[in-house]
């Protein structure tokens, strides 16, 4: 089964369906919520954001996981008279 649910553009990946882009908001609403608890449990901004950019890179590299496994890749097509 061919699941189609991002598309590359670059380096970054775009939903291509509504699964990818559920996927997108769940992955932003659960940066939001780390975000805002890490920040009522810091003490100082840098406490907060240095907790946060490692929570943020394990959240972007879950996302780039999935959308690497469920991207639409061009067909190559293979003649069989070779």
């Amino acid at each position: 089964m061919k699941l189609n649910w991002f598309t590359r553009k670059g380096f970054i990946y775009w939903p291509a369906s509504i699964v990818g882009w559920v996927i997108l908001v769940l992955a932003a609403a659960y940066a939001v919520y780390t975000f805002i608890d890490i920040d009522s449990r810091s003490h100082s901004n840098s406490d907060t954001l240095i907790n946060f950019v490692f929570n943020l890179l394990l959240i972007g590299l879950v996302y780039t996981i999935i959308a690497y496994f469920t991207e639409s890749r061009p067909q190559i097509h293979r003649r069989d008279d070779e």
